[in-house]
């Protein structure tokens, strides 16, 4: 994954046509790149989204932000009613108890065994 002005560019490596492509990930319009090398598709990457925001700022229109900061959370009435309960012991909102258990938990590395290993790269299929 690579990151340029907020956005976010995936990509991944197609064996056929022996290039790398990638696409902004995290928002609604189709934003591609390709290379033939990880300097290729860097470049490739910030120029799609600098083509992005200048085509879309011609138009006159807001380019989609790759988070906005708002999301809604579906969980049971016990698990909510706790988090309320512990958010007001720490003298928190929930809003803000959850956004730092978030950070917490996206600061945190991942944990010995607790992560998946990716099976090694096989040409055969």
């Amino acid at each position: 994954m690579m990151e340029y002005k907020g956005y976010i560019g995936k990509v991944e490596f197609d064996p056929e046509a022996m290039m790398l492509h990638g696409e902004v990930v995290g928002i609604r319009d189709v934003v591609t790149f390709q290379g033939r090398s990880v300097g290729e598709v860097q470049k490739a990457f910030r120029e799609s989204v600098d083509d992005y925001l200048d085509f879309c700022k011609e138009r006159g229109e807001e380019p989609n932000k790759p988070c906005s900061g708002q999301f809604v959370v579906r969980v049971d009435s016990d698990l909510h009613r706790k988090a309320a309960m512990l958010a007001e012991a720490s003298g928190k909102s929930l809003n803000a108890w959850v956004a730092g258990c978030m950070a917490k938990e996206v600061g945190r590395e991942p944990r010995p065994g607790n992560t998946r290993k990716r099976a090694p790269y096989s040409a055969k299929r």
